[in-house]
Parts: C-alpha cells; sequence; structure tokens
C-alpha cells in the first residue's frame, strides 16, 4: 500500500460521506426556512458533541475531497506522474485537507466567540 492509493480510496469515501452531509446541510436549511422552532432543533442537534463531531468530520471531507480533486484534475492534464511528484502532491492534498479543515474551525470560533 503507497499513501497515493490510501488517499484516493479516501477520495472516493468522503465523495460518498458528503452525500450524506449534504442531507445534514439540506435539513438545517429547511429548518431555517421552516421557522424558530424547527431550527431550534436542529440547532441542538448541530451544537452537541455528536453533532459537532459530525459537522467537523464534513468540513474535512468536503476540504479533502476538494483538494484531492485537484490532485487528479493536475492527473488528468497529464501532469505529477513520477513517482516523486505522485507523492509530493499527495503529501501536499493530505496536509492541506487537514489544515484547512482546522483552520477554518479556528476562524470560526474566533469570529463565532467559542459557540
Amino acid at each position: 500500500w503507497t499513501l497515493t492509493m490510501a488517499l484516493s480510496i479516501i477520495h472516493r469515501a468522503t465523495g460518498m460521506a458528503l452525500y450524506v452531509g449534504t442531507l445534514l446541510l439540506a435539513w438545517w436549511l429547511i429548518a431555517a426556512a421552516s421557522g424558530p422552532t424547527a431550527y431550534a432543533h436542529v440547532h441542538d442537534f448541530i451544537a452537541s458533541f455528536i453533532g459537532r463531531l459530525i459537522v467537523f468530520g464534513y468540513t474535512w471531507a468536503l476540504l479533502h475531497h476538494l483538494f484531492s480533486g485537484i490532485r487528479h484534475l493536475v492527473w488528468d492534464l497529464g501532469y505529477g506522474f513520477k513517482a516523486n511528484e505522485r507523492e509530493t502532491m499527495t503529501w501536499g492534498a493530505l496536509v492541506a485537507g487537514i489544515s484547512a479543515t482546522v483552520l477554518l474551525w479556528i476562524v470560526a470560533y474566533m469570529i463565532g466567540g467559542g459557540r
């Protein structure tokens, strides 16, 4: 197993996870449009430990899928097929996805006052 192979599988898995996360996003939007009571139910779930864990996972899946998709785009253009280039781009996608997720959550907590 190489990192490139593992991240290729994770790219597919995050793509599937994004479907489930998008249902959560749709639930939130529908609740926001339905009124304060419906929104309060969704907010209570998302504000719980499990809800935040799910939203954090969704954020990581979205950003990882984005950076991994950029890696695949570079390959589709015919670049980055040498072994060292593949490894560099794979590590870059992995680190960028994790870093962007953590940075986004830090900024969100700073703006939101830790709520």
